[in-house]
């Protein structure tokens, strides 16, 4: 039994279906013994008023008998005293039609009578039919004239004596027939009497037990099922903590209790310890194990907490560890990022030089194209010049050629900004997804989370932008270089016209009006380039100022992630 399993054992106690049993068996007992009663009184009811009429049909098939002698008897007296045809007639008509002593007899035989009375009955038989003869005699006495004989002889003693004889059997019959009949009345009556005793204590033994049954019900069935029923309205409300005094023991009821007080315990383990997680939790100790042994229906909670805490140490530990990596990463970038910057600004100076460079050759062009006249006397001072311009190109060569390289560092680094914000995206969602499903506790988690997501978004779109700028820079660049080409190659030509200055003069004019041109070009893509450069200055510093900032942000979510203490 469960009581057991916890230690203690309940008291003992009869079962309330046992109980029950017993009272309802009892009744039915009560009641088929009644019924039993009822069957036996109205079968003694049928026998008394069988006895009723038998002792009526006896007392008056006894007194037929009776009457049918005394009928005889008087017959022949009166036919003896006054000769009258009528009262022989009257007679024999008794003797062989009417019977009325043979039928009662017949009709007391098959009521039923008893041997004594069947003898008395034949005594009387046979005294009767001793004066049969005799009377016979008397009425022939009597039709032979002879009356006076004959009514000596009916009232004589002789006759009288018989007769007193047949009257006291008479009389004795009767007297035994009343008595015995009497008898078999009273005692069916007696047993009427007995069989009503009975059904009225067999009645109360019903009504006993039923109302034995109502109060044993009422106070062992109903007043405990309303208890639980109220207690399970209040742990239905959550009050675990509700009074119940009942005490459990081995009955249904018993046992249904010790279930309710049984259940309590659990859903207050439960609760307290799930309480206390989320406790620690909350409070940022992510170092706990979900010990307790949870049953049935509650398992699923403790696997729930389990995998709440796997996930959140293994989320977090995650996240620490990239948000080391992304620190170190953003400490890298920011050095790069200024490296950027101060070369970007040594390239503005270049290009400010260089621009300086062009313009004086602009200068130097159209002073030529004026002086196209002196040409032959400067040619050897031009080729000078035209030296210096070559050596000048070089360097702007040398100068694009920088900041193309430069260019594609800073791509490299742009390159290495996205995926660091591409992967601090993605670990920011899988925060936000590891705090939303710890719920409340994970508040402060997600809005961590949320920060790094839009650190993130802000990396990513200066990144774009960078690379935005760094693509028209190399574009650019590139016209540059190619304009540096031309410009190398228009300054090899004029060395060699420079050479053949005497015999090119007269073109000196046209060529020195093509070299302003180009030439300007060349400082409007110059004025570009620096541009350009100066841009990219500024887009590397803000660049260096990002990775300081992401620096920081990730300075802080180590800050925030070390909130949490973590398995090792």
């Amino acid at each position: 039994m469960r009581a057991e399993r916890h230690g203690y054992k309940m008291k003992r106690a009869i079962n309330q279906s046992t109980l029950t049993t017993i009272f309802n068996v009892g009744s039915i007992c009560a009641l088929l013994f009644m019924l039993v009663l009822i069957i036996a009184y109205s079968d003694v009811s049928r026998q008394l008023e069988d006895a009723n009429e038998d002792r009526v049909e006896l007392t008056y098939n006894a007194n037929r008998f009776m009457n049918g002698s005394a009928y005889l008897t008087n017959e022949v007296r009166a036919y003896a005293a006054t000769g009258s045809k009528e009262h022989y007639d009257n007679y024999w008509n008794e003797v062989n039609n009417l019977k009325n002593r043979d039928i009662g007899v017949a009709a007391m035989q098959e009521i039923g009578i008893t041997d004594n009375e069947q003898k008395m009955i034949d005594s009387m038989y046979s005294l009767s039919n001793e004066l049969v003869p005799l009377e016979e005699q008397a009425m022939e006495q009597v039709q032979a004239g002879e009356q006076g004989a004959a009514v000596n002889y009916v009232y004589g003693e002789e006759y009288n004596r018989s007769i007193s004889k047949i009257n006291a059997l008479k009389e004795e019959f009767l007297e035994t027939l009343d008595t015995r009949t009497l008898q078999e009345v009273e005692n069916l009556n007696r047993s009427s009497s007995m069989i009503q005793i009975l059904m009225i204590v067999a009645l109360v033994m019903v009504g006993t037990l039923q109302v034995i049954s109502m109060w044993v019900i009422r106070r062992r069935i109903l007043r405990p099922v309303i208890a639980v029923r109220d207690q399970m309205g209040e742990i239905s409300q959550g009050n675990l903590s509700a009074d119940f005094g009942w005490k459990s023991d081995t009955s249904e009821i018993g046992m249904l209790v010790a279930s309710i007080h049984e259940t309590k315990g659990e859903l207050k383990k439960y609760i307290t310890d799930i309480d206390n997680k989320l406790s620690e939790m909350a409070q940022g100790n992510m170092d706990l194990t979900i010990d307790s042994s949870y049953r049935g229906e509650f398992l699923p909670i403790q696997d729930a907490l389990r995998q709440i805490l796997d996930g959140l140490n293994d989320a977090l530990s995650r996240i620490h560890q990239t948000a080391r990596k992304v620190s170190d990463r953003s400490e890298r970038m920011a050095v790069s990022a200024q490296t950027l910057s101060d070369g970007a600004v040594q390239q503005a100076a270049a290009v400010q030089e260089l621009s300086a460079g062009i313009q004086d050759i602009s200068g130097q062009v159209k002073r030529t194209s004026e002086d196209a006249e002196n040409a032959r006397k400067s040619a050897v001072e031009t080729e000078n010049q035209l030296g210096v311009c070559s050596q000048k190109m070089d360097e702007l060569s040398s100068a694009i050629a920088d900041i193309s390289e430069s260019s594609d560092q800073i791509s490299g680094i742009i390159k290495t900004i996205e995926d660091i914000a591409f992967q601090t995206n993605i670990l920011a969602l899988n925060a936000s997804v590891e705090a939303a499903r710890v719920g409340a506790a994970g508040k402060g988690f997600a809005v961590v989370a949320n920060e790094v997501q839009q650190l993130a978004a802000k990396s990513a779109e200066s990144a774009k932008n960078i690379t935005e700028l760094i693509v028209n820079s190399v574009q650019l660049v590139r016209y540059g270089t190619s304009l540096s080409g031309e410009t190398m190659t228009a300054l090899t030509n004029v060395v060699s016209s420079s050479r053949q200055s005497a015999e090119l003069v007269e073109h000196i004019a046209d060529s020195a009006g093509q070299q302003a041109e180009s030439l300007s070009q060349l400082t409007e893509g110059m004025e570009n380039i620096s541009a350009v450069v100066q841009s990219n200055a500024n887009t590397a510093e803000e660049s260096a100022s990002s990775a300081q900032e992401l620096r920081h942000h990730a300075e802080r979510l180590q800050e925030a992630v070390r909130h949490f203490r973590l398995r090792r």
